[in-house]
């Protein structure tokens, strides 16, 4: 039975959560929202000795896929999965955005556009998508069941809920995908955010002021 081992890795000025999503046995692994600091994310892989096998990203922002182009090469050509196709727009615009922040990243064409329904796979860890727009698009959230783990990206935080001001945010449809996609999955899930610290999804439907029931 592949054992889930996570180390999270902060990246650029905004404290990103990329991380590294292995099992421990085998060392096989996916890099989760390289944002950028990519010589941060190389040293953490060889500090872990992971054998990295894909780029997974949760959506188009630039703090989560700023860095996947360059992490691509540097990891002899390992293939990028995800998000949502709805989220090419953000990804075609990486190197503009990046710009306007002072990053520096490069546009990037995922390998394979992954849609709700799929499941994705490493090392024997199986995670199933759900595809949660509203901070974005094309948002997906990855969840493997077996160890009752979830990465949301922005979708969902400790105490809070990704930003759904920008032009293409849907604030209405993010609450509909934490209640209605989220929460359903079980109170015991833990999940990784984009920023800040893990939560619970029972936590969170209990205390959080945006979508809370307590």
């Amino acid at each position: 039975m592949a054992r889930l081992k996570v180390a999270v890795i902060p990246v650029t000025a905004f404290a990103q959560n990329c991380s590294l999503v292995y099992d421990e046995d085998s060392g096989r692994g996916v890099v989760v929202d390289p944002g950028g600091d990519v010589a941060k994310i190389l040293a953490a892989i060889a500090q872990q000795k992971v054998q990295v096998e894909a780029i997974w990203l949760t959506h188009g922002h630039i703090d989560h896929a700023g860095g996947a182009a360059e992490l691509k090469e540097k990891l002899g050509g390992v293939p990028i999965l995800g998000p949502d196709e709805r989220d090419r727009f953000l990804l075609d615009k990486l190197a503009e955005s990046g710009r306007s922040y002072g990053l520096e990243a490069r546009a990037v064409t995922p390998d394979r556009w992954l849609r709700e329904g799929e499941t994705v796979e490493v090392a024997g860890l199986s995670f199933s998508l759900l595809h949660c727009p509203g901070h974005t698009p094309g948002s997906l959230v990855y969840f493997n069941e077996r160890n009752r783990f979830a990465l949301v990206g922005d979708v969902l935080f400790r105490g809070s809920i990704g930003r759904t001001d920008f032009e293409y945010g849907d604030h209405d449809a993010l609450i509909a995908a934490i209640r209605e996609k989220l929460f359903p999955l079980g109170d015991d899930v833990v999940f990784l955010c984009g920023h800040g610290s893990a939560s619970s999804f029972g936590e969170e439907r209990q205390s959080n002021p945006f979508v809370g029931e307590g």
